[in-house]
């Protein structure tokens, strides 16, 4: 009888950047992969730094399906959101599409809404909001799908670990180890319930100790918002426009029109693939409460 098979699906969160062990990475999903059975998991760790739901669909889709896994985790989305090319209706149909195949071949899924990158490096608000704003779309859309497809959803963009800086790697994006072990345990709770966990819950005590505040306040000195810079190079014209519109808003006391505009957009998101021959997801409620 073979074992239980875990494919991980995404980009650098799941790839596990953060969390340094040896020459490579480890991260949450290799955590976690150690406590789902009493004997030994066959894990595959298929996430990409810097991969956008495009790269899940075309390239990491096909390797999973062709492993006949039993658990996929798809944890993807924020890197959509750090483009000039964003499309929410092009990042639904792409999880969808990816939902639908794995789910179709009797494997579980895992999944999971994430904090906006704006909030977690610590732009100023008018930078922020428009990247916030686009992270709850996707959130919202994450959500909606997850409940179409039967999956174990993990609210990851809640709780106080956001604002616990012992919880973040230097760069203040990624997990740290303790961060990564945060998510194995969650993940590993929602998991038991369903039954599907049955070894034991990863350990939450780091091994290595968490960067010093120095440390951090060194990289956010040298680095911090030049990050944007590098990472998105398209999308930093794109994003001051955004800023100056969002100022504009706000000095009118508009602001709930980009709001409702978003509300609008993931409404349309969902709305399209239902039209396409899916089932209509419901319209999540969490646009303004749960995620950020």
């Amino acid at each position: 009888m073979r074992g239980l098979r875990f494919v991980a699906l995404g980009d650098s969160l799941t790839e596990g950047v953060g969390d340094p062990v040896g020459h490579g990475w480890r991260g949450w999903a290799a955590l976690l992969a150690t406590g789902l059975a009493e004997q030994p998991v066959l894990f595959t760790n298929l996430a990409r730094s810097g991969a956008q739901t495009v790269d899940v669909a075309e390239r990491q889709l096909p390797a999973c399906l062709a492993l006949r896994p039993d658990l996929v985790s798809v944890v993807v989305g924020v890197n959509d959101t750090l483009r000039r090319t964003f499309d929410l209706g092009a990042v639904a149909a792409r999880l969808d599409t990816v939902y639908a195949a794995c789910t179709g071949r009797g494997a579980l899924l895992l999944t999971a809404c994430l904090p906006d990158p704006g909030t977690m490096l610590g732009l100023p608000d008018a930078l922020a909001r428009p990247l916030a704003r686009r992270q709850r779309a996707v959130n919202a859309v994450v959500h909606a799908l997850s409940d179409r497809y039967g999956a174990v959803h993990l609210h990851a963009c809640e709780g106080g670990w956001t604002a616990d800086r012992s919880m973040w790697s230097v760069d203040r994006l990624h997990p740290g180890e303790r961060g990564h072990r945060q998510l194995a345990l969650r993940f590993h709770a929602l998991l038991a319930e369903r039954g599907a966990a049955t070894g034991p819950a990863p350990s939450p005590d780091a091994e290595f100790a968490a960067p010093t505040r120095a440390a951090s306040l060194w990289w956010l000195a040298t680095a911090g918002t030049g990050w944007v810079a590098r990472r998105c190079t398209d999308l930093l014209p794109q994003l001051l426009t955004l800023a100056a519109g969002e100022l504009r808003h706000h000095a009118r006391g508009t602001s709930a029109r980009l709001d409702l505009g978003t509300s609008a957009a993931v409404t349309a998101a969902l709305a399209a693939l239902a039209s396409n021959g899916g089932r209509e997801a419901e319209m999540p409620r969490c646009m303004s409460s749960r995620c950020p």
